[in-house]
């Protein structure tokens, strides 16, 4: 017997690519279990499956830094400057990149290359170990939205959340629609996308100077004049970044959609003078409206 849940769950969350650098993404997630009906006719209570399975999903990877330990790109080590804490130093192609996170904001997963399929294979492995002895097989399809138009895939961090948001690598892969008095611009969504591809967006106020930076004495050997710094303490411990300029932008407000929303609408109304309206995404299905 066969038990599925469509759209059980959207992953969002960065990682780690030799070529691209860290890259934000978002996937949507499908299951589908095989098994015997156990003493309540079912597979497994849909309750479960909505509830435990996604909570599994959610602690494996969402709001993490995933990380291909198997690729010589990346080099993790624990921290010397906090207990519980992970340098994770990342060269690639595109960039340089220099980290300390506490060991919850990174997914260490045994691949070279961080893709739909390695990720598959993670979870499935994780799931299945918590799931009751009549579920015999697990199907999980990660798979991105569909975007007829323009995308970019964005990481940053929340100091001010709660939550997971507030690991400083964590991103989206994210639509937007631009309205130019009334009218949507291809044009300007365009732009805005391609200024975004696989970057790293800052706040201005989380940024530090070098000597105030927490890396790795392997990052402190190879920064250089083009890296930029940030740190801040949340709830779950102490989180710093060095990011060279050509993939980072800094903003000069806080990196939640609103405010990023709201950023890009006076970018434009400063640009062209006239009403504008920005449709901006947080992964899948949310996100806010701003209008200059």
């Amino acid at each position: 017997m066969q038990l599925f849940v469509n759209d059980l769950t959207v992953i969002d969350f960065s990682y780690c690519c030799p070529q691209r650098g860290i890259v934000g993404e978002s996937w949507i997630v499908d299951v589908l279990l095989n098994g015997a009906l156990n003493e309540m006719s079912m597979v497994l209570d849909f309750a479960v499956v909505k509830k435990q399975i996604k909570a599994i999903i959610d602690d494996a990877v969402d709001h993490k830094l995933l990380l291909p330990m198997k690729n010589a790109c990346i080099t993790v080590t624990d921290s010397s400057h906090h207990n519980e804490h992970e340098y994770v130093d990342l060269t690639t192609e595109r960039a340089n990149y220099y980290l300390q996170s506490p060991n919850c904001a990174f997914a260490k997963i045994a691949t070279d290359t961080i893709d739909i399929a390695s990720v598959t294979r993670h979870l499935t492995a994780i799931i299945l170990e918590q799931l009751p002895q009549n579920v015999q097989g697990l199907k999980l399809t990660l798979r991105p939205e569909n975007i007829s138009g323009d995308y970019y895939h964005y990481t940053h961090g929340l100091k001010l959340h709660d939550g997971n948001c507030q690991r400083i690598a964590h991103g989206h892969r994210s639509t937007i629609n631009i309205l130019q008095n009334g009218e949507r611009v291809a044009e300007l969504e365009k732009a805005w996308c391609s200024r975004w591809e696989d970057i790293y967006i800052a706040s201005e106020v989380d940024r530090v100077e070098r000597q105030h930076i927490e890396l790795s004495g392997f990052a402190y050997s190879n920064l250089t004049p083009d890296h930029h710094y940030f740190s801040y303490t949340a709830p779950q411990g102490r989180f710093d970044i060095a990011v060279e300029s050509k993939v980072l932008d800094v903003v000069d407000c806080d990196s939640t959609v609103e405010l990023l929303a709201d950023f890009i609408a006076r970018q434009l109304v400063a640009d062209n003078n006239k009403d504008i309206t920005v449709v901006a995404y947080e992964g899948v299905g949310k996100g806010a409206i701003a209008n200059a």
